[in-house]
């Protein structure tokens, strides 16, 4: 599967680990009038364009309107050019505070992720992701303190008992179960008619990747799975997930959902999954290929496989 083709996934910036942790080398890059800002909005993006999205980055002048409780979030190095995110949510209007016209809005990353350039997706997802966490951890889950933010954003620590808090990332095993020519989707209550996807679940304390599809897929379609093989990861920051993407065999056939997990699941024949890549067939509509299930499943269908 090639990485370069799945939103968010594959190298991003430097983020400049040694750096980041020395407060006059932060004070010099949020002075420098060459760093870029990228402005975040109730988790939404600024972009510019319609048929080929691009990331709207301020200079440092924008600074003057993040809110004085948010400060800005080292994301990393590129070259020798600072990028950060800004937290504007505080705002009630950004497009008119900030000026934008008709230059740019702001865009779910979900809906914009997926026609990003690669490099601008997996800093999307970093920002994104990190803007939400600071929101999220203002205070200690120790102590209940208020938590201070250091070594630019990429962790808090609580003044009162010392506490160190880092950004968290969940993993979620996520496969395309197949038995011979068929694979097993599952729908989850309120999506669209005829819309399935691969099935997914976390990974639980004390498991490996390999034990926890086992479950999930059990545990939601009452399938026993046999061989798990490793395909590709996705960074998804909605809000701080990594999916692990696998292909799996099924050793049995007889579907017993959890109505706790799924609405319904059920065995889809190659051609149909085939069939419905080129767009929504009135029996199966696919996830977006901003989403892993969408190459997993692609791969599969294809015989894309390397």
């Amino acid at each position: 599967m090639n990485l370069e083709t799945i939103p968010f996934a594959g190298p991003g910036l430097d983020r400049a680990q040694r750096e980041r942790r020395d407060p006059d080398w932060l004070r010099d890059r949020l002075g420098d009038e060459r760093s870029r800002f990228l402005p975040i909005w109730n988790l939404e993006l600024l972009v510019q364009g319609e048929a080929s999205p691009r990331l709207a980055f301020a200079r440092t002048a924008l600074r003057d309107h993040c809110a004085p409780e948010c400060d800005p979030v080292f994301l990393g190095l590129s070259g020798d050019v600072a990028h950060f995110a800004l937290d504007l949510s505080h705002l009630e209007d950004p497009a008119a505070s900030l000026e934008l016209g008709d230059t740019a809005s702001f865009h779910d990353l979900r809906a914009v992720g997926g026609r990003l350039e690669a490099s601008e997706a997996a800093l999307a997802a970093h920002a994104r992701g990190l803007v939400d966490w600071h929101a999220r951890n203002g205070h200690c889950s120790a102590c209940g303190a208020k938590t201070l933010a250091e070594a630019g954003g990429g962790q808090r620590r609580c003044p009162e008992c010392a506490a160190e808090h880092f950004p968290r990332t969940d993993p979620v095993v996520i496969a395309a179960v197949t038995r011979g020519e068929r694979c097993l989707l599952g729908r989850s209550a309120g999506w669209p008619d005829a819309m399935f996807s691969a099935l997914a679940g976390f990974v639980e304390p004390g498991e490996d990747i390999e034990a926890a599809l086992r479950r999930e897929v059990f545990e939601e379609a009452g399938i026993r799975v046999g061989r798990v093989e490793y395909r590709a990861s996705q960074p998804w920051p909605f809000p701080c997930s990594l999916m692990i993407g696998c292909w799996a065999e099924a050793e049995s056939d007889a579907i017993t959902i959890d109505p706790l997990e799924l609405e319904a699941a059920r065995w889809f024949e190659r051609a149909e999954v085939r069939a419905a890549l080129g767009g929504p067939t009135p029996e199966l509509i696919l996830p977006p290929p901003v989403a892993i299930a969408h190459h997993l499943l692609r791969e599969w269908a294809l015989n894309e496989k390397a």
